[in-house]
């Protein structure tokens, strides 16, 4: 097996106590033949603006494009909270996105049974959920141009931003959609306003043209991302893969997340256009946040953050047996009642973060050998 690079950035807060948790599953996985991962580390977030006054140099940049695939923590914290905008931790995280061209985010919302009860709609409307969230990342109002504060001629402020698309972004997002479902549902569901904006008409327009040309096994429908919004409290299970822009995927991908019971659980990927060869370059996250106000303290869930090197196994190296060997070790964890504070229910086991780690170790070595 040809060894793969893989840089670990764990960054600010609960960063580094839950990746650890990973760095143990990675020994494990490499000890058993499975991978053959050489692993490396850098700095991102405010512990790089401490150590070299930016929150990202720009060797650790050029690490990160060299690298098979590269796996964050989280940044930021109070610490930094004062900070020039330029300077803030997140700024590392959005050059990181940036600079690698990481226009694919995946977001899965999937409601373990285990969990099912911890979701804040009734059991019968989320058992079973598998969501994937497929957002695009580059473009859009985040980084269109105008933008700014400017002072009027009366004195007034006015605030500028720009939504703005064009047919090639679109089409390479909608392609990841696409070839998701093709391996899950062969659903997709598109969403923008294209009733009352230019730039989600056009993006109705391209993925239609898009899926009659290439995609015609995989059933697209179009929705307004209002009705979306309200779909997935109300019916959620009717979704397989949602495609959609930089902020409504923002919005949306959070409603869905918060559909599982616990922010803690969930992963992330953030894909890139393929450099030939099958390779893309990729970044794997936590959604949660750093969370400074139990760093430090082994109370973290390290689930996400595990589960999203889950999708690192999956999706940078096809490595699906592995994958699905971790997830199960997983859900069997969760499935003993094994639970951090943020998951805990009554007549479950409490661990910390090592004691989560601690369990699903134990659980791969059963299910492996």
């Amino acid at each position: 097996m040809t060894a793969k690079n893989i840089l670990i950035l764990a960054g600010d807060g609960i960063g580094p106590e839950v990746m650890t948790q990973v760095k143990r599953i990675i020994d494990w996985m490499n000890g058993k033949g499975l991978t053959n991962f050489v692993v490396s580390e850098g700095l991102v977030g405010g512990c790089s603006y401490d150590a070299h006054g930016t929150p990202l140099t720009d060797e650790t940049m050029q690490r990160a494009m060299d690298a098979d695939a590269v796996l964050l923590g989280a940044v930021g914290g109070p610490k930094w909270d004062n900070l020039d905008f330029s300077l803030k931790p997140e700024r590392g995280l959005l050059r990181l996105r940036k600079d690698m061209e990481l226009f694919a985010n995946l977001r899965p919302a999937l409601v373990f049974d285990a969990l099912a009860e911890a979701s804040s709609l009734k059991l019968e409307l989320v058992k079973g959920l598998d969501i994937m969230i497929v957002r695009e990342l580059t473009g859009g109002v985040y980084f269109g141009q105008p933008r700014g504060i400017e002072t009027l001629p009366n004195g007034e402020r006015r605030g500028i931003n720009t939504q703005v698309y064009t047919t090639s972004e679109i089409i390479r997002v909608a392609e990841v959609a696409f070839d998701l479902a093709r391996k899950r549902g062969s659903k997709v569901h598109s969403v923008e306003k294209a009733n009352v904006m230019e730039s989600g008409l056009l993006w109705r327009e391209e993925v239609q043209k898009l899926r009659d040309a290439k995609y015609q096994d995989v059933h697209l429908e179009h929705m307004y991302a209002d009705n979306c919004a309200m779909q997935l409290v109300r019916t959620p299970r009717q979704f397989d893969v949602i495609v959609t822009d930089n902020l409504f995927g923002d919005l949306l991908s959070d409603c869905a997340a918060m559909l599982t019971g616990s922010l803690g659980m969930l992963p992330s990927a953030s894909l890139g256009g393929d450099l030939g060869g099958g390779k893309r370059r990729a970044l794997y996250e936590p959604v949660h946040g750093s969370a400074p106000d139990i760093a430090g303290q082994n109370k973290a869930n390290p689930l996400a953050c595990i589960l999203s090197y889950s999708m690192m196994l999956r999706y940078s190296f096809g490595l699906l047996k592995e994958a699905d060997l971790l997830d199960q070790a997983a859900q069997n964890v969760l499935n003993a009642g094994i639970r951090t504070g943020d998951i805990m229910a009554a007549g479950c086991t409490p661990v910390g973060t090592d004691g989560m780690g601690d369990a699903i170790l134990a659980e791969l070595t059963k299910l492996h050998g």
